[in-house]
């Protein structure tokens, strides 16, 4: 199937998609998240795809970069903010190339950063997709 595109989205506009993704999120879960920045790049720094053995830029859609929930401590000063980063290109190729909205595709790779601020790892979120 041919898809029609206009004008790719701004990171503006793919911000206002992940805070509308995160407004949907149920309010319970959503507190936990509360002061987590979201920021969207062009792509992934070399730093970060090399130390996460990645050779292709186009293969990392998104990055949780803080502390996960369950490595935190009252006791200990936060260094820096939590952040999710979105990587633009290589999201609006998956979208480009797949069948899902970019909407849903923003709100899933949300939901799987925020699961990495929850101290899940892949596999974590993977099982737990599949059963």
């Amino acid at each position: 199937m041919t898809r029609s595109f206009g004008l790719p989205p701004s990171a503006e506009e793919i911000v206002a998609i992940a805070e509308a993704s995160l407004a949907a999120i149920p309010e319970g879960l959503r507190n936990y998240v509360q002061g987590i920045a979201i920021l969207v790049e062009e792509f992934a720094e070399d730093e970060v795809l090399d130390v996460m053995g990645i050779d292709d830029a186009f293969n990392l859609l998104g990055l949780y970069q803080g502390v996960a929930m369950d490595e935190q401590s009252v006791l200990a000063v936060r260094e820096d903010l939590d952040r999710i980063y979105l990587y633009r290109r290589p999201l609006l190729d998956a979208w480009a190339d797949g069948e899902d909205s970019l909407e849903d595709l923003i709100a899933n790779t949300l939901v799987h950063e925020i699961g990495h601020h929850f101290g899940l790892s892949d596999e974590d979120m993977e099982r737990l997709e599949t059963d």
